[in-house]
């Protein structure tokens, strides 16, 4: 299925369950205007044809002293794609980066890095990513405060 394919009910079972994932197959079906059981066969739809990908909480990182964020660009030395893969699976390693994104910039990723503080992210650049695949060069931006994180 693309996404031609999603009509308008889909799209807001989609919405809706992107705000709250914890709703029941009733109060969805009354947010779509359907009834439990067609509602419940879209869900399964979409979840097995990838559109809904998991469920899960969103945890308070500040209240579980993670609240130190670090927005990293890296630069490699080499971008073949071997070095890329190699990077790639190399960061699935380091449990402080929450997300990596390739970019298309001067630089060639950008990490989001959460640790307890900046001697903690110092040690994580120092040890963990300095030392990933490739990399030559990093340059770091310290996050004052989050005003939007959906």
């Amino acid at each position: 299925m693309t996404e031609d394919q999603l009509d308008r009910i889909d799209r807001n079972i989609l919405s809706a369950l992107g705000r709250d994932g914890r709703l029941s197959m009733s109060e969805l079906a009354a947010k779509v205007g359907l009834s439990r059981t067609p509602v419940q066969a879209r869900v399964k739809r979409l979840e097995k044809d990838g559109y809904i990908r998991g469920y899960r909480a969103i945890i308070d990182r500040e209240r579980m002293g993670e609240g130190h964020v670090a927005f990293v660009q890296v630069k490699l030395s080499d971008t073949r794609s071997a070095a890329l893969d190699a990077f790639n699976r190399a960061v699935q390693g380091v449990p402080e980066i929450e997300q990596c994104h390739m970019m298309a910039s001067s630089f060639d990723y950008l990490l989001k890095v959460r640790t307890t503080d900046i001697a903690a992210y110092r040690r994580v650049l120092g040890e963990r990513i300095s030392a990933l695949p490739h990399v030559a060069q990093t340059s770091t931006f310290v996050a004052m405060e989050t005003v939007k994180d959906r």
